[in-house]
């Protein structure tokens, strides 16, 4: 009866140390924004309203973390009209056909500190290619209510061409190269 009393408690021991924790965007704390050189000689900055995300992990460092993302391209904001509808077209990311741009890790590396690399697909149009986002991880707080939350700071530069957003290939009127800024805020599930 002790020896099977004892392998219980290793297997529960075992199964609580790879329980995935999970966690959820808080969209009220998050934002998703882009920036863009204009004609070479300033900057349009952007930023998309309605997106979503998950994370799973075990480890308390996130060093393991699953992050799903997704993105809804008719979302686009860049407080003018005219552009955001330019945007939506098949000039650009076609929201008809490919209403939501999406990403999907493979790795979270620890740098140092408080400095990660997160890899992963990132999807727009019908193009995946590899990324990699500088994140900043800004730790976690649970409030007084006992609810944990964790947040973190991404940022890379793509791109637009790869992902066959093919307006004005030569960059001269916008640039090639498109800033990627994510400030996000997860709650972790009970």
């Amino acid at each position: 009866m002790k020896k099977v009393f004892l392998l219980l408690v290793v297997l529960s021991i075992s199964v609580a140390s790879f329980a995935q924790t999970k966690w959820k965007l808080d969209p009220m704390h998050s934002f998703v924004n882009f920036s863009v050189g204009h004609m070479g000689i300033s900057v349009v900055d952007g930023a998309f309203n309605k997106f979503d995300g998950t994370i799973e992990d075990a480890k308390a460092d996130f060093t393991d973390a699953k992050v799903n993302f997704t993105v809804d391209v008719n979302s686009v904001d860049t407080r003018v009209e005219p552009r955001n509808k330019h945007l939506k077209s098949d000039d650009f990311f076609n929201a008809e056909k490919y209403p939501n741009m999406t990403f999907v890790s493979t790795s979270f590396k620890k740098l140092s500190g408080n400095n990660y690399e997160l890899t992963g697909k990132l999807t727009i149009r019908d193009v995946t290619k590899d990324v990699k986002f500088n994140v900043v991880f800004g730790g976690t707080h649970t409030d007084d209510k006992g609810t944990t939350k964790a947040g973190f700071a991404a940022n890379t530069t793509i791109n637009r061409l790869d992902y066959n957003i093919k307006f004005d290939p030569t960059g001269m009127g916008v640039a090639k190269d498109v800033k990627i800024s994510l400030n996000l805020e997860f709650v972790q599930a009970k």
